[in-house]
């Protein structure tokens, strides 16, 4: 055991970072932490906008040892297969950010490579007919899928009430000896001598002592910002929109479809994500395009059903803290940084913080290698997906309208640019290791939104070709045999994982 552990762990703010902070927390308190607090108070509103999310959130679902069919029926949940974007390059054409591998490489050549030669002879289908997620999610099916190959290898993520969600992690936590403390924090004591946080000052109370504390105020940043002066490292120039209206709509009269939709409106883009129970609805924009009023009602006229609220409007920034760990304290969520949830990565955000601080668990100590290297490791994951998010605008196809043509035209970060240039030119794409969105993401987004390279690998000619075409073919029919022999997602729910 440490020589000087971690007693005491205060989460400051609750909401979907913070019970999720406090869950996985919780299990510390076999290794020695003998109290973990969340304080919050119920007069302060939480930003629920994040409904989406991507495959990653099972792994930290298993490390809870959450049963995936409980957690979906008490979420209302729904399945997700990707991300339909609608009217990126022209208001008419849409492509799918599918989850899950493309058909595989074939004598060490890569797919895309031999798709892109095959394909511009008439010899191949389209590209996302040689995924399994896409497939199925355009069928609007979910099921089981085939585990033999990675290709007809099922991959998901879920649709889901982000406030019931926090809910069900609440009830974990207090299970598992997380206390809460309900009230409005109104001050923060700090140690004379190095600054680290002591306490929190409750509205009506004693203070809240702690050795480790975790932010989840928002965009805030009551710690780590008002308190810490970590500092703010703004991306607003990158990613233009800065405003979203919100409101859930009741079910139309279409299917319950298994997957996110984003479509392109004149000022930013309008998200539709579909529960069991509701589909929840938001349009992203930039205030210096639009208007709020202009903004809320375009929402409104492109619901499904019936609006099930009064819309609300939530005002952000694109950026990141210059540091998200400072002395005694981590700041997860909205007051680590904020990302437009165009790719469904808030939630994945805190997860990955969350796995970052368990690896790196300090004792009181604190040594400061321990903190530089949390926060290189945030920093960095943070920009790789800044990058991917910044293609989507950068690659748009949305002529004659001020804030696409702007974006269009905007010099971007260089990391980012220099892989467009790769691919355009030879279709060519290296990445990371521990990179969050794999080869497959970004060949679906950059072939989806017309990055298509001037030739091709090489290597492709020296592959026979009738043997290419009728592997291909093998591989479309056998996909698409496997996502028509699953059920529908409205079925696979009834029978399965159906709300009370």
């Amino acid at each position: 055991m440490a020589s000087n552990p971690i007693r005491n762990i205060v989460v400051v703010g609750g909401g979907t970072a913070g019970w999720m902070a406090a869950a996985a927390l919780s299990r510390l308190r076999a290794n020695g932490v003998t109290q973990i607090t969340l304080v919050e108070s119920d007069s302060i509103a939480t930003v629920g906008v994040g409904e989406a999310t991507i495959p990653p959130i099972r792994t930290f679902n298993a490390m809870l040892g959450i049963d995936e069919a409980d957690f979906v029926k008490q979420t209302r949940g729904a399945f997700k297969l990707g991300i339909d974007f609608v009217g990126w390059t022209s208001p008419t054409d849409r492509y799918m950010h599918p989850f899950g591998a493309f058909a595989g490489d074939i004598d060490g050549v890569k797919f895309h490579q031999i798709w892109r030669k095959l394909h511009d002879q008439g010899k191949a289908g389209a590209f996302g007919e040689y995924n399994l997620c896409e497939t199925a999610a355009w069928l609007n099916r979910f099921g089981p899928g085939d585990p033999g190959s990675p290709v007809t290898r099922m991959v998901w993520a879920y649709h889901f009430d982000a406030a019931l969600y926090a809910g069900y992690l609440r009830k974990y936590s207090e299970a598992r000896g997380v206390i809460r403390r309900e009230g409005k924090v109104t001050g923060v004591e700090q140690h004379g001598g190095t600054g680290f946080i002591k306490s929190v000052v409750m509205e009506h109370g004693d203070p809240v002592e702690g050795d480790l504390f975790i932010d989840c105020t928002g965009f805030r940043g009551l710690l780590i910002e008002q308190t810490l002066k970590a500092g703010f490292e703004d991306w607003n120039h990158w990613l233009p929109c800065d405003r979203a209206v919100a409101v859930p709509c009741a079910h139309g009269d279409g299917p319950l479809t298994p997957y996110t939709r984003a479509t392109a409106r004149r000022a930013g883009w309008q998200w539709r994500i579909p529960l069991q129970h509701r589909i929840g609805n938001g349009y992203v924009y930039s205030s210096a395009h639009i208007s709020d009023d202009e903004a809320a009602a375009t929402l409104m006229a492109n619901l499904d059903g019936a609006p099930l609220a009064e819309p609300w409007k939530l005002s952000f920034r694109a950026g990141r803290r210059k540091q998200a760990w400072v002395k005694n304290c981590v700041a997860l969520g909205l007051a680590s940084g904020f990302l437009e949830p165009i790719e469904s990565t808030s939630i994945h955000m805190i997860q990955a913080g969350i796995t970052k601080l368990l690896a790196m668990f300090p004792d009181r100590g604190f040594d400061p290698r321990n903190i530089a290297e949390y926060n290189r490791l945030t920093n960095m994951q943070i920009e790789q997906v800044r990058d991917f998010i910044i293609l989507h605008y950068k690659a748009n196809g949305r002529v004659g309208e001020p804030l696409w043509d702007a974006c269009r035209a905007m010099e971007v970060p260089e990391s980012l640019q220099r892989r467009m240039d790769l691919f355009r030119h030879s279709g060519r794409f290296f990445r990371h290791e521990d990179e969050l969105f794999a080869e497959s993401s970004w060949l679906a987004v950059m072939l989806g939104q017309k990055v298509t390279p001037e030739t091709y690998d090489p290597l492709v000619d020296a592959l026979p070709e009738a043997d290419l075409v009728r592997l291909l073919e093998e591989t479309r029919a056998h996909v698409r045999a496997v996502a028509e022999a699953m059920p529908l997602q409205s079925e696979t729910i009834a029978r399965h994982v159906a709300a009370a």
